[in-house]
């Protein structure tokens, strides 16, 4: 009898390792697809080029035989059994394909379309759905910050949209002025508004939502302060407006930047 129990033991460990382990390896190559959508996509809204959307193929791939191969390891009860263990893998998956999808859509992916992409039969839970949304808007935070800084737009804004060039009295249309800011406060406004009490596993989700709130609001703000820098820039610097960094320029001085008035 004992025998028997301690086989059972030896297995139980053996699963939990390579859940552990396989858990690992999915939340690196999440992790990697992030960076390259983050470093390689010029746009948002647009078409991926061929060459990127083959390197994303190759990788999903990858991550596709990961969960085919720990599948078997959570059939039945070992589903929630090592739910814990596998909930991170999951929720960095799902933060990275609902931030390739919504760079390319300007959308949120839905959970049917999420659980769809998961290989193997592994079941994406709801909360790990949620989790992993919450984490999506810390990657809108650094594209959207990183492509102010690279192109003094706001992902979404059109050229025409640039801080200052509107005519005064002028009004745009709901669809002009929908941009990836705008998009976030959405989210913030969802999540705020989440109730943790009709789930099942209402506990341990309010305490992880509780963690990701403060994270979450904070992304937003750092992309409402960055959007208030080139909206005040773009109407108080003038014309031929130059900073003042002559010594370290050598002399000479850099180029003058045009105002956005």
């Amino acid at each position: 009898m004992f025998e028997h129990f301690r086989q059972e033991l030896d297995e139980h460990h053996d699963r939990r390792e390579r859940v552990i382990k396989l858990s690992r390896d999915i939340t690196a190559s999440s992790k990697k697809i992030k960076e390259v959508h983050t470093i390689r996509v010029p746009r948002l809204n647009e078409q991926l080029s061929a060459d990127l959307e083959k390197d994303l193929a190759k990788r999903k791939g990858e991550m596709l035989k990961m969960f085919e191969s720990v599948a078997a390891d959570l059939i039945g009860i070992n589903a929630w059994r090592y739910q814990r263990q596998i909930s991170g893998a999951l929720q960095e998956y799902v933060e990275a394909l609902s931030f390739e999808h919504y760079l390319t859509t300007q959308t949120l992916i839905s959970p049917d379309q999420a659980s769809a992409t998961v290989g193997g039969g592994v079941r994406l839970t709801p909360e790990d759905y949620i989790l992993g949304i919450f984490d999506l808007v810390g990657e809108l935070m650094r594209f959207a910050v990183t492509q102010m800084a690279t192109y003094g737009l706001l992902p979404g804004q059109q050229e025409s949209q640039r801080p200052g060039l509107a005519a005064s009295g002028t009004t745009r249309s709901k669809d002009e002025r929908r941009d990836i800011l705008g998009d976030m406060r959405c989210l913030r406004a969802s999540f705020e508004s989440l109730n943790t009490r009709t789930t099942s596993n209402s506990a341990s989700l309010a305490k992880d939502i509780e963690k990701k709130m403060e994270v979450m609001r904070t992304s937003v703000e750092k992309v409402e302060f960055a959007t208030y820098g080139i909206i005040l820039r773009g109407r108080e610097r003038p014309k031929g407006w130059v900073p003042a960094l002559t010594d370290d320029f050598g002399g000479a001085g850099p180029e003058p930047i045009a105002s956005y008035e």
